[in-house]
């Protein structure tokens, strides 16, 4: 095989797909990841990558220290909108094109939000669990309609989670430091600072990227601040909550329940008390799956990788390089 020509599909669910027709079109050569090995893990990770031109990506870090041993690498095709696993810095130094995939998925994690919202107001899964010991209890819990869902990050997804909360019946209040004030004026959407975000919302629900200042944002100051009885829903970044200072509110009482598709370590480790707690709804970073999103995410990343290599720059989906115009995918 020639090594300019290797794709790997690293990414969860990336073994087969559009991409499997649309990449050898263009010269390609794709191949599945080898799922015995740990992508998590740098020594695995290069070696998997080792001769090829491209990765299809999922949440595996890329850190300098493995980047700096693919001298073949030329991008790295992330499958969603987060990058916070890859060193851009490094990928800036060496040359290597990290994209994204905008756009697509938004609906998916706006559906898995409000089903966790919804699981959540109804007492899952600790009313499934009573079923199962045969321990009824019938609890009265408050109506969704009507209560506040504040919203931390109004883009793409936030603004579809407030589409469907607004189906619901319930308040939308958000927090956004560059709102589309057309949205949020067709949609009656009050916007607040943080502070007052926490004060007034029954549900927050976090839709902004992870960097350096919002890193752990979620901590026992934070919480603290929140409404009594709140609920916290994270389909963003895992590394946007303190996890100990959240079991800590929930121990408490001051939250009631916590819904969490991605957590700072993954996968969760099975010791962590998230995983003993009734009231704690968890899901294994799926927020972003849907079969439609699946398809587009595979599909677009394909077409990044295709229009790099002919000498296009796709700059929406494309998140460094700032300002470079001389790369090519020939060294």
């Amino acid at each position: 095989m020639t090594v300019a020509k290797n794709v790997k599909c690293c990414a969860l669910n990336s073994d087969e797909g559009p991409h499997f027709e649309i990449l050898p079109k263009a010269g390609l050569d794709v191949h599945p990841g080898n799922r015995s090995a740990n992508f998590w893990n740098a020594d695995e990770l290069v070696e998997e990558l080792q001769g090829c031109c491209s990765v299809i990506a999922g949440s595996e870090p890329y850190t300098a220290q493995v980047l700096k041993q693919l001298p073949d690498l030329r991008v790295i095709a992330r499958t969603g909108v987060g990058f916070d696993a890859i060193d851009l810095a490094a990928c800036d130094e060496l040359g290597v094109v990290v994209t994204t995939t905008p756009g697509v998925n938004h609906h998916s994690v706006a559906e898995h939000t409000i089903a966790m919202l919804m699981g959540l107001a109804r007492g899952f899964p600790n009313q499934d669990q009573r079923v199962r010991t045969e321990n009824w209890k019938r609890i009265a819990r408050p109506r969704v309609m009507d209560r506040t869902l504040g919203l931390v990050g109004l883009g793409r997804i936030g603004q579809a989670v407030a589409t469907r909360a607004a189906g619901l019946g319930m308040k939308v209040i958000a927090c956004e430091p560059y709102p589309e004030m057309d949205f949020v004026d067709k949609w009656g959407i009050e916007l607040l600072e943080l502070d007052d975000l926490f004060a007034t919302a029954d549900y927050v629900s976090l839709h902004n990227p992870l960097t350096e200042k919002s890193r752990k944002m979620m901590n026992a100051e934070t919480f603290s601040k929140m409404k009594q009885g709140s609920v916290l829903i994270n389909t963003a970044r895992g590394a946007l909550v303190d996890e100990e200072a959240l079991v800590n509110a929930l121990n408490s009482g001051h939250l009631s329940a916590a819904g969490l598709d991605v957590f700072d370590v993954e996968p969760l480790p099975v010791e962590s008390p998230l995983t003993k707690m009734s009231n704690v709804m968890l899901s294994g970073h799926v927020a972003g799956l849907d079969i439609e999103s699946q398809r587009d995410t595979l599909t677009m990343a394909a077409e990044t990788i295709i229009a790099l290599k002919n000498g296009e720059w796709p700059q929406m989906c494309i998140q460094n390089l700032s300002g470079v115009k001389d790369w090519s995918w020939d060294r």
